[in-house]
């Protein structure tokens, strides 16, 4: 049987209290909400439970509160029961996990408030390189970049694929991106790290940095890379969204996983997309991402 691929995925996990609304509140005033649920969060944390719902093996590696901050608690306790291995969380004594009130509307965008975490930003794993053995690719968010850059490095060593969940805006210099063999951006974290209001001219701009893969995510604009310094497109798969939430870490996950199964650029951008696209249809967050015969039955159609 062919091997499984496990893929390490390093950086922010949170936990996400979720709301669904026909339109969010003015201020002062108050609305009914039709669904709720209390989930997991955060980059790599969804982009684990991604892996694992696709078929892939995952591990999760990042810094959580102390064995005394009961979110932590649950957010290991919930990436476990998806089957994630959390040997590479490290647990901050002193330290809180974050917790994220979001209230999602008809059209499924957002709305978040974040009581961020306290304590976990100078964290470091214990052994980058007993973590990154015997995994076939390493995905980091840059959520917390002091702790996922020795998990890079290691792998850099052995000479496996790196992709970077560029989530939060920084310098296109960043050293962090440069350890990443794939780098692959929110249009909203782009925009902001390159200052340039398309797709192709952020792409263009990273490119002047980075010698990475580069692609963009823009939700229902579909996806963007740099191909021979040209841009090339995939379109979002045409779904009904009632929940954006989480998509672009199933989109990390799954581009990851198929990396490691050596499905070729294009075909891992549309296999991702592909999961995605199906995650959009569901309410739930990152806990909401499809497994592996919906996202093959919808990119085959």
């Amino acid at each position: 049987m062919p091997k499984v691929p496990t893929i390490l995925c390093g950086g922010i996990a949170v936990q996400d209290i979720v709301m669904r609304v026909r339109a969010f509140p003015a201020p002062g005033t108050k609305v009914s909400a039709s669904d709720f649920i209390i989930t997991g969060g955060g980059c790599a944390a969804n982009a684990a439970l991604a892996v694992a719902r696709l078929g892939g093996r995952a591990v999760f590696a990042g810094p959580l509160g102390g064995e005394d901050d009961a979110v932590s608690q649950w957010i290991v306790a919930d990436l476990s029961a998806e089957g994630v291995d959390c040997r590479g969380a490290v647990r901050v004594e002193g330290g809180t996990a974050s917790v994220s009130l979001i209230l999602l509307d008809a059209e499924g965008e957002k709305s978040i408030a974040t009581r961020r975490g306290t304590g976990l930003a100078r964290a470091q794993p214990g052994d980058a390189d007993a973590l990154v053995a015997g995994v076939d690719a390493v995905l980091v968010d840059n959520r917390f970049p002091d702790f996922v850059a020795p998990l890079c490095r290691a792998a850099h060593a052995r000479h496996i694929p790196i992709v970077i969940d560029l989530d939060l805006a920084t310098s296109p210099e960043d050293g962090l991106l440069k350890l990443g063999t794939h780098v692959v951006a929110s249009m909203e974290a782009l925009r902001s790290t390159t200052g340039c209001g398309d797709p192709a001219s952020g792409l263009g701009a990273l490119a002047c940095h980075l010698s990475a893969f580069l692609a963009v995510t823009d939700g229902a604009n579909g996806v963007h890379w740099l191909e021979h310094r040209a841009v090339r497109h995939i379109p979002a798969f045409a779904v009904t969204a009632i929940d954006t939430l989480g998509a672009g870490d199933t989109f990390h996950g799954a581009f990851a996983l198929a990396l490691a199964e050596r499905r070729g650029l294009e075909g891992a951008l549309r296999f991702a997309s592909a999961a995605a696209a199906l995650k959009c249809t569901r309410f739930g967050g990152g806990a909401a991402s499809p497994r592996r015969d919906e996202v093959d039955s919808l990119v085959k159609r």
